[in-house]
């Protein structure tokens, strides 16, 4: 927790209402973000991002499941964060394991869609092998290594560069000849389908200052914050999740105007993100 007097909360928020930032950013801008693709080699897909002093991993491992009996033609994904104890001295301990939590449900919500996957940003059915038999299941792990506020919107661009940087095994499957018999799936260890993430969205928190919202808030910023709403959308301008943090209510207008907000800053965000990505992927290719 930021401990701040009461002369550097009255200087943070005056700043804020004159659209000049403590770093000199304006309310809408974003810190620079550093992407490093592949940093785990043993995992499927892997990313490392920086985004001003909030430094983040995600890693991607694949392995072969069974499809759910409530959604026999869709895989699997389950997203976990782990917060760092030398990241922040209140993660030590039970205030880790809860940030961890909510990160956790707030990266659902906002890459996963609803409870029926509607609105999905990481598609199910793309997992598939065979339905009703075979899906891959995707395990996506997240560590926080340093933390300076905007953790969401980090890690869920961490997620989008690691799902980048994934290749999936070609599978191939046979059904049983009998039912004495057991189906046969091949796996190749040679031949990789690349994950397809255009539709995985950015995560856009705006958060309430006062009577303004601003972006990628730091650590001091999160601090003076009355609530704060998450937005994920994709490169279409499609929302695909929303969460909400911080006591105070919202006027369905003022969520309505922050989902404006969003949609544009997300074509900035995307488009910076998706260069980064690239870089590091060119980068990798190109190391002997």
């Amino acid at each position: 927790m930021v401990g701040l007097s009461v002369g550097e909360r009255n200087f943070i928020k005056g700043g804020i209402a004159q659209d000049l930032r403590n770093d000199g950013r304006k309310r809408l801008t974003y810190r620079p973000i550093y992407v490093e693709t592949g940093v785990i080699p043993q995992a499927n897909g892997s990313a490392k991002v920086k985004l001003g002093a909030t430094d983040v991993i995600a890693s991607v491992k694949a392995e072969l499941g069974k499809p759910t009996l409530s959604h026999p033609d869709q895989g699997k994904v389950f997203i976990y964060v782990e917060c760092s104890p030398t990241a922040e001295p209140s993660f030590e301990g039970r205030g880790g394991e809860e940030l961890s939590t909510e990160l956790s449900t707030a990266l659902e919500r906002s890459l996963l869609g609803g409870k029926s996957g509607a609105g999905a940003g990481i598609d199910p059915a793309s997992l598939l092998i065979k339905e009703g038999k075979v899906c891959w299941d995707l395990y996506v792990d997240c560590l926080v290594i340093s933390s300076d506020g905007n953790l969401l919107d980090a890690l869920g661009a961490a997620i989008k560069a690691a799902l980048s940087n994934t290749g999936i095994p070609r599978v191939q499957f046979r059904e049983a000849a009998s039912s004495d018999e057991h189906a046969d799936v091949d796996v190749s260890d040679e031949e990789f389908l690349q994950f397809d993430t255009s539709g995985v969205p950015v995560i856009v928190t705006l958060t309430k200052v006062g009577r303004h919202y601003i972006v990628d808030a730091t650590s001091e910023e999160e601090s003076l914050m009355s609530s704060a709403v998450s937005i994920s959308v994709n490169r279409r301008g499609l929302i695909c999740g929303l969460t909400k943090r911080g006591g105070a209510g919202l006027d369905p207008s003022v969520i309505l105007d922050m989902i404006s907000v969003a949609k544009h800053v997300s074509e900035q965000l995307i488009n910076k993100l998706d260069s980064e990505i690239e870089a590091a992927e060119r980068a990798n290719e190109e190391e002997p």
